[in-house]
């Protein structure tokens, strides 16, 4: 696995109607606990009507996203919604009859299973989705259902045969007075049995203690933004300014970089950062660093676990990628560089990361070809290099001597305001045109990069991951380091242009 500086990899191109994701309206309320999980009602430019229920009203969700709708019956609408999708609206009443309001641009169509209790309960009905000509053609499709009385929970899960997004939700109408979903109480410890509903402690969402300076933007307060305390950011940010910087000895290689050295820890099914509190919810992620990171965790579980399967130890950090497999069985990483550097023009401006930062880079649902050549590329690390392809083309074949590698690069450039955002991706941004962080990401950070190594060769059968192709590799971060030993590496080797080793030294 190559080691010698931080390395670069070009942007996956984006998806379908993946342009922006437009905020909810002014009616939305805050995150549930600030955990990802979303809790909504109706928008204001949205009828009113009795036993209507508004597709954002969910209580939690995984792969939705929100946009607003171009015909008169305005509003918000759902999209973005693929096969194994889902969303969960609690404290409803259901009568005799379900209306949904949908659309599609997508011919392979599925349908809307709508369940009672949880994703797999009580099926109440299937509404079949085809194409309607445009994902803002809107039609009704209503279905006689026999649902018990008094205030359930209810599932909507999409089901297709193919994985592409293939359906966008404006409305539900119940037959009854439909409640929209209210916060459910946050556990303070994980429950013995039974998979939780139930969102956990998360980073502080309060506002900000002092205002933002004139060039950062202000805070974001809708639903899946997550607000940082200013006041422990300003006390992070005075020992970092109040540290001296280390003298410069040998001849290092001027390249602004120090890493985490790190192995494969555990695997789970769980994703705290885009399914929190729902164990068992996600595909199989391989996890590297603290040795306690699941569905439950957060900053506080993090820096309280001294356990890390990274160096130093000093960096409690999770970091998690989609789990490998080759002919049906996983194949861990056997080392993961991460590294810590700059990519911009001037790096002196470049300050450490917040605690409890979390961000994702790479899309689990992109499924497209990766030929030779193409973005999002798994590569060979190594004397001889890649030989071969797989059959289908996606995969290389690496010859006995090299390993299957693959180099993943997050952003920059940060907005200085919030720790997550609702696709846990919009609160960081690139450098501008001219090399430095400006407008809506004013506050350089280090660039963190994965390179990932694997301990074996391949075949022509290829690989698939947990996520399916090679084009869906992604990876997470949920930061945890202990702040001197971060702020003093930033300002050594970042800020001074120093490739450091493992431990912060030239």
């Amino acid at each position: 696995m190559r080691t010698d500086s931080l390395h670069v990899a070009p942007p996956n191109p984006r998806t379908r109607r993946r342009v922006t994701r437009v905020a909810l309206g002014a009616a939305v309320a805050a995150a549930l606990g600030a955990s990802g999980i979303y809790i909504a009602n109706a928008n204001a430019g949205e009828t009113v009507v009795p036993g209507r229920l508004q597709a954002e009203a969910y209580s939690a969700h995984s792969g939705a996203q929100t946009q607003g709708t171009s015909d008169k019956d305005g509003g918000t609408n759902v999209g973005w919604l693929a096969a194994g999708d889902w969303l969960r609206y609690d404290n409803v009443a259901i009568g005799g009859t379900i209306t949904a309001r949908i659309a599609s641009d997508n011919s392979a169509g599925g349908s809307i299973e709508l369940r009672l209790g949880s994703q797999t309960g009580m099926l109440l009905t299937t509404i079949p989705v085809a194409k309607t000509g445009g994902w803002q053609n809107w039609v009704t499709k209503t279905a006689t259902v026999k649902a018990p009385t008094g205030k359930q929970k209810l599932f909507a899960v999409m089901k297709s045969t193919q994985r592409s997004d293939f359906v966008n939700i404006n409305w539900f109408t119940l037959g009854a007075t439909a409640t929209p979903g209210t916060p459910a109480a946050t556990p303070t410890t994980k429950p013995a049995t039974t998979a939780p509903t139930k969102a956990p402690t998360t980073a502080p969402t309060k506002a900000p203690t002092a205002a933002p300076t004139a060039s950062t933007p202000p805070p974001n307060n809708a639903a899946g933004w997550v607000v940082m305390d200013q006041a422990k950011w300003k006390a992070q940010l005075a020992e970092f300014n109040a540290m001296k910087t280390k003298t410069i000895t040998g001849n290092p290689v001027r390249v602004s970089e120090f890493n985490a050295s790190c192995k494969y820890s555990h695997s789970k099914a769980d994703d705290p950062i885009v399914l929190p509190g729902l164990p068992g919810g996600s595909h199989m992620h391989s996890f590297l660093g603290n040795t306690a990171t699941d569905a439950f965790t957060t900053t506080d579980t993090l820096l309280k676990n001294a356990g890390s399967s990274c160096k130093p130890g000093e960096d409690r950090s999770a970091y998690w990628i989609p789990t490998l497999l080759e002919n049906g069985k996983a194949v861990e990483p056997h080392g993961v560089t991460v590294y810590y550097g700059s990519r911009l023009k001037d790096p002196t401006k470049t300050v450490p990361l917040p605690q409890g930062f979390r961000m994702v880079v790479g899309d689990a649902k992109r499924q497209v070809a990766t030929p030779k050549g193409a973005n999002g590329q798994f590569w060979c690390g190594g004397i001889g290099g890649e030989i071969g392809r797989s059959a289908d083309g996606n995969w290389p074949i690496c010859a006995k001597t090299a390993d299957l590698t693959f180099h993943l690069t997050f952003p920059d450039c940060w907005d200085g305001v919030h720790l997550d955002s609702p696709d846990h991706k919009s609160h960081t941004g690139g450098a501008d045109s001219s090399g430095k962080c400006s407008g809506k990401f004013p506050v350089a950070i280090p660039s963190i990069a994965f390179v990932i190594g694997y301990s074996t060769s391949g075949s022509s059968a290829g690989f698939k991951l947990s996520s399916d192709m090679a084009s869906s590799m992604h990876g997470d971060v949920f930061l945890a380091w202990d702040n001197a030993a971060l702020g003093h590496r930033v300002k050594d080797c970042v800020v001074q242009k120093a490739k450091c080793d493992t431990f912060g030294n030239f």
